[in-house]
């Protein structure tokens, strides 16, 4: 009675099963039109389950009933089949394609996996069989499922998630194919698939399925990949000959901005571009991924500025306003050709870029950083256009450095930077919800705050009543109300004096450091980023400090996402400022977050880690403990000119270098040739500060005394003592005399 029991079930799957194939089989008969992707591979699946179709009609019932493993091959397979079916038939051009092709070959791969076990299981059954034809089938089936070479788009998309922070050409190699496979070959089809996606991403969060969640974060981060590469490698077009400079691109579509406009976020972007964003329902920045507080736009004067300048200086006429704003329409070559485009994965090393590298303020426009502003301030334009008349030609690159923090100023391992100018300096860096201003209101002598809110600006509030209700939203359970105030309150305290003393006397501090341990990572972002600027303060700075501010600071660099690490590290070179605060903050365990940060962060995250560091290694106790949580490794590796960071990581090895563990940990690491390299072609700052390091390592050891002779440090050091600065000229000539006396006491000895 069981055993009939179950050949029914048996039965009843295989039925199923036969139905659903057949029904997919029609289903991609009738596909032809279709441009889904890897709907090449749907067929093909399709044409091989056609062999298994008269094979399970034809089997022997009997033989199935002694079989209790079939049944539930085939029910799975039926599952998945219909599933395969149902994906292909919702499919839309507005689909993602990136998302359909990590979907799709998983199925497929499921798919394969189950019908090779049914295969097995019916090759068993039937190799005793009468039918011979039916045995072959099968064969047959297996052999076509075990050859299949699917194309794998998503394996090329695995690899560059993979490969992304590891090895830079691979990683390209990889977005190459899957930008050539997929069609990715213009503006506007990248902000369809920028939209598609985001609206999947609401879609799973509102039906909190973490997983899909998850492969859809790893999607965004695809999508950035590949926008940042198809900027660096110049895959778009140029304007009459004149390339388009990247920053000057809207971060969400990559069309040239005519019509620059400012979201909640602080984010710039192409009018066109972020509207169908917006029109699409979608409340999230696309760079920050916060949520915005209003839809309203406003127009970035600034940055609009700067792109009339922009065509002015290279003798080019701005398309009329009645004329498309679509880059493809102004360049001609904004549609991506794949042979270009391989060409450039292929000689990126050589090729010559199109973007002007501007450093701080500019890059926050530049897709090369996906998670900071847009936003340029006067002070900006004033520092590009400084940088432009030093300059002969408008493509030439800028050298400026985006973080002009403490390290870039220092003159050596005992030069304390000086408290006010620096932190506003990283502040106004660190600062991401700018307010964007017009020529006239940069100039108002009130230098009155202006709110992103338009229903702000609309109702005549006091500032102090403002705070207060800010405050009061802080405390309030709901976390959007949170982070909405905390946001405010970062813009607030950006470029007002007033407004900090105002924010720090309404009781702000306590929840905002409260803030800092919300498990909402745009929270702690705002958080951490208000206290940053409140604390450029001194009274309010002390304030914060004495309020416990940095074991909060600490979780924020475990836990936060990159811009709150960068912020929490230019915080505590903040409050390292206070001398009372350097041993606190190094007794603390800050010192090993720190330099995980260097290790690990984003290159704003590393320079602001050295900052810190820097400020820390003045205080002598704390040196130990930087070279024991394994900075000078990391230090040495950044003295590589690729970093951009060779200036500040020398600075903090000629502080490190004051004691015995620092300069056997530099040795060790292999620092001295690197060292060496500086003092021959570094900066003036640089020259002086490896003149030191290889100072204090010659005086108290032979053995790198000669390791240092060995690398051929003499002549760099002779150029140094006539042309360098006048600390480099003195630390130059003591390491010539060092040698010299070295040299007469073995002379001596040879004598004797």
């Amino acid at each position: 009675m069981l055993i009939a029991i179950f050949g029914e079930m048996e039965t009843k799957y295989m039925r199923c099963l036969n139905n659903s194939i057949s029904r997919f089989i029609h289903l991609m008969s009738c596909q032809t039109s279709k441009a889904m992707p890897v709907l090449n591979d749907f067929e093909i699946m399709a044409t091989m389950l056609k062999h298994l179709k008269p094979v399970l009609d034809e089997i022997d019932e009997e033989k199935l009933a002694s079989e209790a493993t079939l049944w539930k091959e085939c029910e799975d397979l039926d599952i998945y089949i219909n599933a395969a079916r149902e994906f292909v038939e919702r499919w839309s051009p507005k689909t993602s394609k990136l998302l359909s092709v990590v979907r799709g070959e998983q199925l497929l791969k499921i798919i394969r996996r189950h019908s090779l076990e049914i295969c097995g299981v019916l090759c068993r059954l039937l190799r005793t069989s009468s039918s011979s034809s039916s045995f072959a089938g099968v064969q047959h089936c297996v052999q076509e499922l075990q050859t299949w070479q699917p194309e794998r788009i998503s394996g090329h998309i695995e690899e560059t998630l993979r490969s992304k922070n590891d090895d830079q050409i691979s990683c390209s190699e990889h977005l190459a194919e899957v930008v050539e496979s997929l069609g990715l070959v213009s503006n506007q089809v990248l902000l369809q698939e920028s939209i598609a996606v985001e609206k999947e991403m609401v879609k799973f969060q509102a039906n909190n399925c973490l997983e899909e969640v998850d492969q859809i974060n790893q999607i965004i981060d695809l999508l950035g990949l590949i926008c940042n590469y198809m900027l660096k490698n110049g895959c778009f077009g140029t304007m009459n000959g004149v390339a388009i400079p990247s920053y000057f691109r809207c971060p969400l579509s990559l069309d040239f901005m005519l019509d620059p406009v400012i979201v909640a976020s602080g984010q710039t972007f192409e009018r066109s571009s972020i509207q169908k964003w917006l029109d699409h329902g979608l409340t999230i920045c696309p760079k920050t991924r916060q949520f915005l507080s209003h839809t309203n736009v406003i127009p970035n004067y600034t940055v609009k500025a700067l792109i009339a300048n922009w065509f002015q200086e290279n003798n080019l006429k701005p398309p009329n306003s009645s004329e498309s704003t679509n880059a493809d329409e102004l360049s001609g070559q904004d549609v991506i050709r794949t042979d270009s485009f391989r060409c450039s994965v292929q000689s990126s090393d050589t090729m010559s870029r199109c973007s002007l590298e501007v450093g701080d303020a500019i890059g926050r426009l530049n897709i090369d950083e996906p998670y900071v502003s847009g936003e340029l301030s006067s002070s900006l334009c004033q520092e590009l256009e400084a940088e432009k008349s030093n300059h002969q030609s408008p493509d030439h690159s800028y050298a400026h450095s985006r973080t002009h923090s403490a390290i870039s100023a220092i003159s050596s391992y005992d030069y304390v930077p000086s408290s006010a100018t620096e932190l506003s300096r990283i502040s106004n860096r660190h600062e991401k919800v700018g307010e964007i201003m017009c020529e006239s209101s940069i100039s108002d002598k009130n230098n009155r705050v202006h709110s992103l809110s338009s229903s702000d600006l609309e109702h005549d509030e006091t500032t102090l009543t403002r705070v207060q209700d800010l405050v009061e939203n802080l405390k309030n359970p709901l976390n959007a109300l949170q982070t909405a105030a905390a946001a405010e309150l970062r813009l607030l305290a950006k470029n007002n004096m007033e407004n900090r003393i105002i924010i720090g006397k309404c009781g702000a501090i306590g929840p905002l450091i409260s803030l800092l341990r919300s498990d909402v990572q745009i929270t702690q972002e705002h958080a951490v980023t208000a206290l940053l600027n409140l604390s450029l303060n001194q009274e309010i700075k002390a304030t914060i400090a004495e309020a416990g501010i940095i074991e909060p600071l600490i979780h924020v660099l475990r836990t936060g996402n990159d811009t709150a690490k960068e912020n929490s590290a230019a915080a505590l070179f903040s409050f390292s400022l206070l001398e009372d605060f350097k041993l606190k903050i190094g007794r603390s365990g800050a010192v090993k977050v720190l330099v995980d940060l260097l290790a690990r962060g984003t290159i704003r995250g590393k320079k602001d880690a050295a900052t810190a560091l820097f400020n820390l290694s003045i205080c002598h106790e704390n040196k130990a403990r930087i070279v024991q949580a394994g900075a000078v490794k990391h230090l040495v590796q950044l003295l590589e000119p690729s970093t951009g960071m060779v200036d500040k990581s020398v600075a903090l090895l000629a502080n490190l270098s004051t004691i015995s563990e620092g300069r056997l940990a530099i040795a060790k690491e292999g620092g001295i040739p690197l060292i060496v390299e500086i003092v021959e072609s570094g900066s003036q700052r640089g020259k002086e500060n490896a003149a030191s390091v290889l100072l204090q390592l010659c005086l108290y050891s032979t053995k790198f005394c000669n390791l240092v002779l060995q690398e051929g440090a003499v002549p760099p050091l002779v150029a140094l003592s006539q042309s360098g600065t006048i600390r480099a000229r003195e630390k130059a000539q003591q390491l010539l005399g060092h040698f010299r006396t070295q040299r007469e006491g073995v002379a001596g000895k040879k004598k004797k």
